[in-house]
């Protein structure tokens, strides 16, 4: 890891380029929960009874721990489909102008030991309108912060930090819980007519028409939460882009992990989301692909905006300091735009990056591709494609 020189340094010229940009009229006001609630109610009111049954509204302080009960209860046995709609930003840093949006910071929970969820969205139906089982479940809702703390459990009952974590960021949420007298999809058809606040309703129908669904063998990491980031375009590629949000997609592997061992790809970085070193909290934005092993560590190999090739560092973010290692691939802007094969000596990676830090694993279980561009909110795009991992004489096809 960097260290507090680094970090501090980073700090420094991120204050520089948010200043500047204050100055330039170019970060985006802090959203107006007055204003938001005024229209959306105006919105719900033009759609009237024939669609809306009831509409509950929760203000969700940042510092609030998990877990709210909503007093609405949901799934399919009521027969009615809900819809939460979320507004709002959560600060890690006003003065950095670093925050996250509803969609990364809400998840629901459909009852006390219900899995903890999220949605690729700041929209999500519950009931027989919604989609995967725990959307479809019964049961009390409850509502829950995610940011900067993560999930140790399943059910979100227990955190990988200390809930006092919560007290360092500020901001808040504000979600309504429109519960429908028609189908989920005829109310926010309704809603889109009627003038559609935020676009929130236009956004809910495209995520139920399975707009944001990954690629077919690939899932989001579940407590990075689900995502609208990758796409399978055909011919064994994988697109990506993103713009203030993070998502990790996943597939699963079953391979030995045995000396010369390798990991082949191929990508093309048109964008790249950070704007300085990413070995610092506050700038921790990159593009990467990363193999996951047994002993639960990932190496991520990421291009990086100053970083030289073969620099490595323990992940800075707190929830990721004992579970991922980055290695640089390629540096700078030089072949953005391009398309480029690589091939890592695993093996070698391992013992010259992890050994000091996790045990020589026996397996490689999986393939990642990540992307994050949460902190300074700029667009990252490329694409994957045929990623393949050796193993002795053993040539495993990923992408």
């Amino acid at each position: 890891m960097a260290g507090t020189w680094t970090d501090l340094t980073v700090a420094a010229r991120f204050a520089l380029r948010t200043l500047g940009r204050r100055l330039r009229g170019e970060v985006e006001a802090a959203p107006d929960l007055d204003a938001f609630r005024v229209g959306f109610e105006g919105a719900l009111g033009e759609v009237g009874e024939a669609h809306v049954a009831s509409c509950r509204w929760i203000d969700l302080p940042a510092t609030e721990p998990p877990w709210r009960d909503t007093g609405v209860d949901v799934g399919a046995e009521r027969g009615r489909d809900v819809t939460l709609f979320s507004f709002g930003r959560v600060y890690a840093s006003k003065a950095l102008d670093i925050w996250v949006q509803p969609k990364n910071q809400i998840w629901t929970r459909v009852g006390e030991k219900g899995n903890a969820g999220s949605s690729s969205r700041a929209t999500q139906t519950f009931g027989p309108g919604g989609l995967g089982e725990d959307e479809r479940a019964a049961g009390r809702l409850f509502l829950g912060n995610y940011f900067p703390n993560d999930w140790k459990t399943r059910d979100g009952g227990e955190r990988l930090q200390d809930d006092a974590v919560f007290q360092t960021v500020s901001g808040a949420t504000r979600i309504a819980i429109v519960e429908w007298a028609s189908s989920a999809r005829a109310g926010l058809a309704a809603l889109v007519s009627a003038g559609d606040p935020e676009g929130l309703a236009s956004g809910e129908l495209a995520r139920l028409d399975r707009a944001d669904a990954p690629p077919e063998g690939w899932h989001y990491l579940w407590h990075i939460g689900e995502g609208a980031v990758f796409e399978d375009v055909g011919e064994r590629t994988i697109d990506c882009r993103v713009e203030g949000d993070v998502a990790i997609l996943q597939t699963p592997v079953d391979v030995p992990f045995a000396e010369g061992c390798s990991l082949e790809w191929e990508w093309q970085i048109d964008a790249l989301p950070g704007v300085f070193r990413e070995d610092s909290l506050p700038s921790h934005d990159y593009l990467s692909v990363a193999v996951e092993f047994d002993h639960g560590w990932d190496i991520t190999y990421y291009w990086s905006r100053e970083l030289a090739p073969e620099t490595g560092f323990v992940c800075p973010l707190p929830n990721w300091q004992h579970r991922e290692y980055h290695v640089v691939v390629r540096q700078g802007e030089e072949g953005l735009g391009q398309r480029h094969r690589e091939c890592r000596d695993l093996s070698v990676d391992h013992r010259v990056h992890l050994d000091a830090h996790a045990p020589t694993p026996t397996r490689i279980v999986g393939v990642w591709l990540i992307a994050n561009s949460i902190f300074a909110r700029r667009s990252g795009a490329g694409r994957f494609a045929n990623i393949v991992l050796r193993s002795g004489d053993r040539e495993i096809r990923v992408l």
